[in-house]
Order: C-alpha cells, then sequence, then structure tokens
C-alpha cells in the first residue's frame, strides 16, 4: 500500500448491505477508521457488533443535524455509496453540505451511466464504481471478509473526474485483492448487459418456464430431479429482486438490446430443432462449447478510457 492509501485514514460507507458490510469488514482490517451510514438503527448496530463499523450515523429524518455534520466533516476523505440504485443520487444530493470540499465520493452500483451524469453535476469529486461481487445472501448479516478478492473492480472516470479521486478508489480497490478494470459508463453499461444482466432475464424466464407446467405429477417429478443443472442455471433468476428490477429501469435500452439479440438465438435454436436439423444443431453447441471459455478464462487487462 503506498503512501497516499496511507494518508486515507477514514472512509465512509453508506448502506450497510452485504457490500456496505463487506467493504467495512475489509477497510478495518486494513488499518481503516469506518464511519457507517444507515437509516436503520439496527442495521448500524448489527454493523458495529460484527466489526464492519468502526462507528456510525443513523441517518433517518430524525436525524440531527450537528451529529451527521461534525462526524462526517471528522477526517472522513472518501464516502462509498452502497445503497441500491435509485438511491444513490438522492443520498449524494442528502449528504453534500455535509462534506468536505474535496470529500472524494463514489458508488458501488451495477448501472453507471445514468449515475455518473447524475452524481458528476452534483459533486466534481466524483467517480463511479462497481464492485463485481456478491452472494445470493442480502443485508448486514451476509457481509463477510475477503469478498472482493479477485473480483473484477470496475471504475468509470470522466474527462472531468480529478485524479487524485481514480487513484484514492484504484488504490483502496486493490488493497482488496481486486482486479480493476477502467472504462466509459456507456462501455461498462453495455457490457454488463450481457454478462450480468442479461443472465438474470433468462435465468427468471426459465423459473417462470418450469412453473407453467400444468400436470401436478409430472411437476413435482421435475422438482425432486431438479439438481447441479438446474441449480446452476436458475441461481441468479431467483436473486434479489429489487437488483433485477434496477438492472432494467436504469440500463433499459443495453438490457433490451441483449434480450433482442438472445431472443433471436432462441428463436433459431426452435427452428433447428423443429426442422430435426440436427447437424446445424451439433455445430451451434459445439460453437458456444469453444466460445464459454473466452468468458471464464479471460485474462484481467485493463480497459483503457479513452
Amino acid at each position: 500500500m503506498n503512501s497516499s492509501t496511507e494518508q486515507m485514514k477514514t472512509v465512509g460507507i453508506v448502506g450497510l448491505g452485504l457490500i456496505g458490510g463487506s467493504l467495512g469488514l475489509d477497510l478495518r482490517s486494513h488499518n481503516f477508521n469506518v464511519l457507517g451510514i444507515s437509516h436503520r438503527q439496527e442495521t448500524c448496530e448489527k454493523a458495529k457488533q460484527i466489526g464492519a463499523v468502526d462507528e456510525y450515523i443513523v441517518l433517518s429524518e430524525n436525524s440531527e443535524v450537528d451529529e451527521v455534520k461534525t462526524k462526517l466533516l471528522q477526517g472522513v476523505e472518501i464516502v462509498f455509496i452502497c445503497t441500491p440504485i435509485d438511491k444513490i443520487t438522492p443520498t449524494l444530493k442528502r449528504l453534500i453540505p455535509y462534506l468536505l470540499p474535496k470529500t472524494i465520493v463514489t458508488d458501488v452500483g451495477s448501472v453507471k451511466t445514468p449515475i455518473v451524469q447524475a452524481c458528476s453535476q452534483l459533486w466534481d469529486y466524483f467517480i463511479g464504481g462497481h464492485p463485481m461481487a456478491g452472494t445470493a445472501r442480502q443485508g448486514i448479516e451476509a457481509a463477510q471478509n475477503d469478498l472482493f478478492v479477485g473480483a473484477a473492480y470496475v471504475l468509470t472516470p470522466t474527462e472531468t473526474t480529478p485524479l487524485v479521486a481514480r487513484e484514492r478508489v484504484e488504490e483502496i480497490a486493490r488493497s482488496l485483492g481486486s482486479i480493476i478494470y477502467t472504462c466509459m459508463p456507456e462501455e461498462h453499461d453495455r457490457a454488463v448487459a450481457w454478462i450480468s444482466h442479461l443472465p438474470v432475464m433468462v435465468s427468471a424466464a426459465l423459473i417462470d418456464a418450469c412453473m407453467s407446467e400444468t400436470d401436478p405429477k409430472v411437476f413435482n417429478l421435475a422438482r425432486q430431479l431438479a439438481s447441479s443443472g438446474f441449480r446452476d442455471t436458475s441461481r441468479v433468476g431467483g436473486g434479489n429482486p429489487e437488483l433485477g428490477l434496477m438492472m432494467a429501469q436504469y440500463n433499459q435500452e443495453n438490457l433490451l438490446r441483449s434480450l433482442f439479440s438472445y431472443r433471436a438465438r432462441l428463436d433459431r435454436l426452435i427452428d433447428t430443432i423443429k426442422r430435426e436439423n440436427w447437424d446445424n444443431l451439433e455445430s451451434i453447441l459445439e460453437l458456444t462449447q469453444r466460445s464459454r471459455s473466452e468468458f471464464l478464462s479471460s485474462s484481467h487487462c485493463s480497459i483503457i478510457n479513452s
């Protein structure tokens, strides 16, 4: 860890769920002082109990403004907003009166373009971020150490993002064991539409289709026989509904583009099977077998922001 990271001793985390809580655990293990912020008293207390924060603020409508201002101005040099996507911009607006002029603010949202556009206009020292790590569990109870080790951490600076903001967040992400990628917000959203948002919708459709079986005996047998194949392909579709909804709302254009492309491929498969064109089906499956490795074993090279 270099000297600029060592100088950054206090970090604020707004939103103490899986990501915020895990971030707090890891940062405290790297000798950062962590100030946790949540609108729920019980969440703050749990975060303190498990060691995810050193101290906390309950940022409710009834919060004492002086307490919030005092704690946020006492050496908090960077703030991570770890709320759901739709709460990121409103959260920043609420924090602005309590921040020092050069406090760095970043987020962890899975959609970047609308967030970066809105937040960069509100705060000069904002940089978009997306740690691509998680589990099926949610909430502060799911927080764990080393969640970000080996995971991609995407930064989406713009032309006006101060270099210090990019460097500081990158240093922290590296200290967590993450692999850094840098790209434009629009590039990020188009890429994750393919490998993150589309799979959620496809997986959800798979579960929905299975539920359409009308023969009770067959339906029960299918449930009993479901094993690793079904678990693997249905996992993301059976996850947090709020997260899936936010993906669709905030990355609608890119998600629809990928869904239309997927539907065209699905229609091609249907037609191939209907026509009993087994040679063509075999060729398609051989191609997908070879292509899968391109997504799962690609080297972790940083994308340079042009």
